[in-house]
């Protein structure tokens, strides 16, 4: 279980830092942002979280804030899955969490 709950914890992670490190150098690089290779990359990664928000999001959410719900609801899991750990770990022993 706790393999289970780290696996979905570490996908998260990959994913929310791939969002803000897309926004991070969208925000050094400016309008050339879809030119540069490293930003090409994030978005990659990033994509399939936020096709999933435009499929769960209802129609007033603007497509061009569907990144940032994304980041939200992967926060928002992110939070729950280490929630769900430390129950874990509480609740097996520490000594198996290690």
């Amino acid at each position: 279980m706790l393999t289970l709950i780290s696996a979905a914890k570490l996908i998260t992670e990959v994913a929310l830092l791939s969002l803000m490190g897309q926004w991070v150098l969208g925000m050094i690089v400016g309008e050339r942002r879809g030119e540069n290779l490293i930003y090409q990359l994030l978005q990659q990664v990033g994509r399939p979280f936020v096709v999933l928000v435009r499929w769960v999001a209802p129609s007033q959410v603007l497509p061009k804030y569907h990144p940032w719900v994304a980041f939200l609801l992967l926060t928002l899991v992110w939070l729950a899955l280490t929630a769900a750990k430390i129950a874990h770990c509480v609740q097996t022993g520490m000594a198996l969490c290690r």
